[in-house]
């Protein structure tokens, strides 16, 4: 999936208006901004929803880019261009597509003052390389097959095969040898108090509340103009649109329905991005309802994504057949599917599963019933999972929606079915190999459904290891034709996010997004570079 072949790697900013009064811009926590939104023209505070585990790299930690304590070799830019970072410029490659070369940055230092070197990007890799690592993302670098030093200022990756997207790999944050080799990967001080080359230094993050930044006022790239800046954590959507309206946030992540409660205000904009983040209900296999096939095809075709889009969205977003958008270079045409009701009652009907007096099927003495779980305080999946649950029903299948948090659900994913979201601005591999494999089945959250089935197993290798673009394609088209046949998750949506922010910050940009939305994305993908009203 690649970044030129969304609508546009910048949405369209849309300006809104909304008048905040005195008080609202009044800071009423502390005076570093950090509760509060302040007004004043070096400090930024947003509100996000999702907290990281780890602010390590090593265990996955800004490895799309974007993570304000780091930098990686290379970065993204506004239109989803590479570009040098830590490098001097984009990789010398090989032409077997075997070595990539990066030459690096001379003077940059990490924010204690030690300097950066070739040494701290093998360490990095490595690290994450090594199965002692705790980094759900490993099977990412899979290609890669060793990663030297050749002096101070240059490295070389070879690869095991031609991994056509491997420069994209690259934005991985680098984490520095001095102080994350000197102590446990998984377990150390490092994985809470980063120590990294990037624009922002870490100055405080308080569980489930708020991480707090301050400039790094010796980056290599310049000193950021925001000297203070806040990211609060708020899961609760209806929480941070009030503190949003209150004064006591500069800029939050709000779902459509809240963010156009803000249209007629002034003194915010609005802004729109276009994304690969998806809703999905996974199907897990080792469910005797949700695992089979009938069901799964039923389910796929039972459901109304458009409508979902309209009255969920507000139009905020497309229909989803599965990983890849339909508007992207990957989609296989042909595998949209049509909501048919009828049709999905005749798939249910010739595979023996019969409607009882209540109207839900059975067969063989099983109901055709199962939970569906939801995050505590998402909106968007709540609103989600009771749409999927009424379509279901209309079909003969009873669908009971649970809210809970992740420490809750998780246990239950082989078994029950989740809400769940994902998606990735870049190559299909990113998407659909974590997604899909049935070797990572139970690997955290890599493929959460369980999902089996040999025919994607095999064209997802395909896909990996061939540098063919023609070859890649039908690997892809493969995958997803096959999702249509057996289905192990049923896609709903695909979301453009909102974010609503004060206009003292002048206008903003976006990025195409990734489903990991807000703590690295958002307008503030690159708020180094804002330049405050005063």
């Amino acid at each position: 999936m690649t970044a030129r072949s969304i609508r546009g790697a910048v949405a369209a900013t849309m300006a809104t208006v909304l008048s905040l009064t005195a008080a609202a811009c009044s800071q009423p926590g502390g005076s570093d901004g950090s509760n509060s939104g302040s007004g004043a023209g070096d400090t930024a505070v947003v509100g996000i929803a999702y907290e990281p585990d780890s602010l390590s790299p090593l265990l996955g930690y800004g490895k799309d880019g974007n993570s304000k304590i780091f930098d990686g070799l290379l970065a993204l830019d506004g239109n989803m261009k590479l570009r040098p970072a830590l490098a001097t410029a984009l990789p010398e490659v090989s032409d077997d597509g075997l070595t990539y070369t990066y030459k690096l940055r001379r003077g940059v230092k990490f924010s204690d003052g030690k300097p950066f070197d070739a040494e701290d990007v093998v360490f990095t890799y490595r690290t994450i390389l090594d199965e002692k690592t705790n980094n759900a993302s490993r099977t990412e670098l899979d290609a890669v097959k060793s990663v030297e030093a050749s002096g101070d200022d240059t490295v070389v990756f070879t690869l095991k095969y031609p991994y056509a997207p491997f420069a994209q790999r690259t934005v991985l944050p680098i984490a520095p040898e001095h102080v994350a080799g000197r102590q446990d990967v998984n377990t150390g001080a490092f994985t809470t108090h980063p120590i990294g080359t990037g624009p922002y230094v870490l100055t405080k993050w308080s569980k489930g509340e708020k991480l707090s930044f301050k400039a790094n006022p010796d980056y290599w790239g310049g000193a950021p103009k925001v000297k203070k800046f806040t990211m609060a954590i708020i899961k609760d959507d209806d929480v941070r649109a009030t503190r949003l309206r209150s004064g006591e946030l500069d800029g939050a992540i709000l779902p459509p329905n809240l963010a156009k409660g803000f249209a007629r205000d002034s003194g915010t904009r609005t802004y729109a991005a276009t994304t690969y983040d998806y809703r999905t209900v996974t199907l897990p296999t080792h469910n005797e309802v949700a695992g089979d096939t009938a069901i799964r095809r039923a389910l796929d075709v039972a459901v109304d994504r458009q409508a979902m889009v309209d009255s969920i969205l507000n139009g905020e977003g497309r229909a989803a057949y599965g990983p890849v958008p339909t508007d992207s270079e990957w989609f296989a045409k042909g595998t949209e599917r049509t909501h048919d009701l009828d049709a999905a009652k005749k798939i249910l009907d010739d595979a023996g599963w019969k409607p009882g007096k209540d109207g839900i099927r059975a067969k063989d003495g099983v109901r055709a019933a199962f939970p569906l779980w939801y995050l505590t305080g998402d909106k968007l999946r709540q609103d989600h999972a009771l749409a999927y649950a009424s379509d279901a029903k209309k079909a003969g299948i009873d669908i009971t929606t649970e809210a809970g948090t992740w420490e809750v659900i998780e246990p239950r994913m082989e078994q029950d079915a989740v809400l769940a979201g994902g998606g990735s601005p870049a190559d299909p591999d990113f998407d659909q190999y974590t997604l899909l494999k049935s070797s990572l089945a139970g690997d955290g959250f890599n493929n959460m459904a369980w999902y089996d089935n040999k025919a994607v197993d095999q064209a997802l290798e395909a896909g990996r290891r061939s540098g063919d673009t023609a070859e890649r394609k039908a690997a892809y088209d493969t995958v997803q034709r096959e999702l249509v046949k057996n289905p192990g998750y049923t896609f709903l949506t695909h979301i453009d996010h909102l974010y609503v922010v004060k206009d003292r910050f002048g206008a903003l940009t976006t990025q195409v997004e990734p489903h990991d939305h807000g703590l690295a994305s958002g307008p503030w993908w690159n708020v180094e570079d804002w330049t405050p009203k005063k």
